[in-house]
């Protein structure tokens, strides 16, 4: 670890330890680079897992879709049974040794500016590195969204976030809205109908639930759909929000018994609850905001990355407005084998200008930067 007061060199500078991050560490070393010499990986949570560490214990591994095995190392024997924050952590954490990664942890990056050089200067809470490159790998969990609504300020009862969920004890013999379209809310949901007294569903829009086969061709049409709107430098969504909902034979119990009966956003919270403009009301004792994540990328905001759109336009992994910034996880690549994807593209691309004493391309200088 450098010193505070004095910045250490490196050729590659990865932000983040998830599945993105691993990935582009593993293949920065299979590819010759040294861990904490020629590059160097900080990831500010507590231990290994990424954003995986924080979920809910009722979140079994069984109860996972779609988790992908990090490159060179499969993930074996794990008990369906086990929290999923457990298993990967434990996974994640095996995986940093086996390949001798050596994570820095925990580290905040605070800000990433220009070095005068061409070269990117990384400011943390451990001390600076200056960098040829970044991989910028932070994902969303982070940085959750918290929608406004008036008379939020008013009510009286709790306030929860999906990044704060406690699992469904902590709801016993409580009146609960939930709020947000997505695979999170329908999680709650199910879950906390068996220990509250009641359960309110409330989305901007009627969420479309997909009893199709969901194969390859579909995938790839979904990541193409996100893939788009990051090309044209406008914030990604998520895949699910393109794809719609997967039909399972839970959600087919819990909307034949009302659980899943969908009502619309709510126009106010009071002090006992929350109401609509036709004026129906309803008593609440908590509410539980299902409403996603936003990338979490503040600390780019010096470079001046953001397209009028408000999103980072990419041209591969590569941030347009500056070539040494690459971004995994982000957007098209947010899924775990996408992520596993990014993270080797993007060394390919930094390694073909960081290697044999050539730089990566200098920065982009718009006329009219948009702020970040």
């Amino acid at each position: 670890m450098n010193a505070r007061g004095s910045a250490a060199e490196v050729e590659v500078v990865v932000v983040g330890a998830g599945q993105a991050g691993l990935s582009a560490a593993y293949h920065l070393r299979r590819r010759g680079l040294v861990p904490g010499e020629d590059f160097v990986v900080l990831d500010h949570a507590p231990r290994p897992g990424g954003a995986w560490q924080f979920r809910w214990p009722t979140l079994t591994y069984g109860r996972v879709h779609g988790m992908h095995a990090l490159p060179g190392k499969e993930l074996t024997g794990a008990d369906p049974d086990r929290p999923s924050a457990e298993v990967v952590g434990a996974y994640f954490a095996d995986y940093e040794t086996t390949f001798g990664l050596r994570v820095h942890r925990p580290v905040d990056v605070t800000a990433v500016r220009e070095a005068g050089d061409g070269r990117l200067r990384v400011a943390t809470s451990a001390g600076e590195w200056t960098t040829r490159a970044l991989i910028n790998a932070t994902g969303t969990w982070g940085r959750p969204f918290w929608p406004h609504v008036p008379g939020q300020g008013a009510f009286t009862g709790r306030q929860l976030h999906t990044a704060g969920y406690p699992g469904p004890e902590a709801f016993a013999g409580e009146r609960v809205l939930v709020v947000g379209g997505g695979t999170s809310a329908v999680s709650h949901l199910l879950e906390i109908a068996g220990t509250a007294a009641a359960t309110t569903w409330v989305t901007r829009r009627p969420p479309l639930f997909r009893d199709l086969t969901f194969g390859e061709d579909q995938g790839r049409a979904a990541v193409a759909l996100v893939e788009d709107r990051v090309s044209r430098g406008l914030p990604p969504q998520s895949v699910v929000s393109v794809t719609g909902l997967p039909m399972t034979d839970a959600i087919r119990r819990a909307r034949a018994d009302g659980v899943l009966d969908r009502l619309p956003m709510i126009d106010r919270l009071t002090a006992e609850g929350a109401a609509w403009a036709d004026g129906r009301a309803v008593a609440l004792d908590t509410v539980l905001w299902a409403t996603g994540f936003r990338a979490a990328i503040d600390h780019l905001a010096p470079l001046r990355l953001r397209e009028p759109g408000g999103g980072i336009r990419l041209d591969g992994t590569r941030a347009v407005r500056d070539p040494r910034v690459h971004l995994v996880g982000y957007g098209p690549s947010a899924s775990t084998v996408g992520a596993n994807r990014a993270g080797r593209a993007a060394v390919n691309e930094v390694l073909a200008g960081t290697r044999n004493g050539t730089r990566p391309p200098a920065a982009v200088t718009p006329a009219v930067a948009a702020s970040t």
